[in-house]
């Protein structure tokens, strides 16, 4: 058993430590073919993944309190729904006191996982864009590789995670 968990790690960090390496690589390509000089792909290629891990740690921390505050309003929800059971309070004060009808708690919905999809996409966009400009000061250069990048990388991460 720790043999296969030793395992399991090993394989894991291989995993993240080559989509580091290809992140990179891909981030300085794009560069390159956008503003056609080393140095800038270079630097765009490091610092930009550094700010983008920032970033997503606040984009994380962010979603993780909407998280808890939309467990805690679950906490609610369950005890109207014992009150509910106890005859306490009927199905149709607790339909009005929600303002709709019934709740699951099984998945996170489609729309949520979209939002959340779009927001991480906006901010990768936004970082992307001033990292860029910070370094090539081209709003032209900067706003073309916010949006390449992050379409490459995507394109970049399915490969990588078909071959793992």
């Amino acid at each position: 058993m720790v043999v296969t968990l030793a395992r399991s790690v090993r394989s894991l960090a291989l995993k993240i430590a080559s989509y580091g390496v290809m992140h990179l690589i891909v981030a300085m390509l794009v560069a390159f073919v956008i503003t056609r000089d080393w140095r800038m792909a270079l630097a765009i290629g490091f610092v930009e993944p550094f700010f983008q891990t920032i970033a997503y740690s606040f984009h994380d921390r962010i979603w993780h309190r909407i998280e808890q505050r939309r467990m805690r309003s679950g906490m609610e929800e369950t005890a109207e729904a014992f009150t509910a059971r106890l005859d306490v309070m009927n199905a149709g004060e607790q339909a009005r006191a929600h303002g709709h009808h019934g709740h699951t708690h099984a998945l996170p919905s489609l729309k949520k996982i979209a939002v959340k999809t779009v927001t991480y996409g906006v901010m990768h966009f936004v970082v992307a864009v001033l990292v860029a400009f910070a370094i090539t000061r081209d709003i032209q250069a900067a706003l073309t590789i916010g949006i390449v990048e992050p379409l490459v990388q995507m394109v970049f991460f399915a490969l990588h995670d078909r071959v793992w």
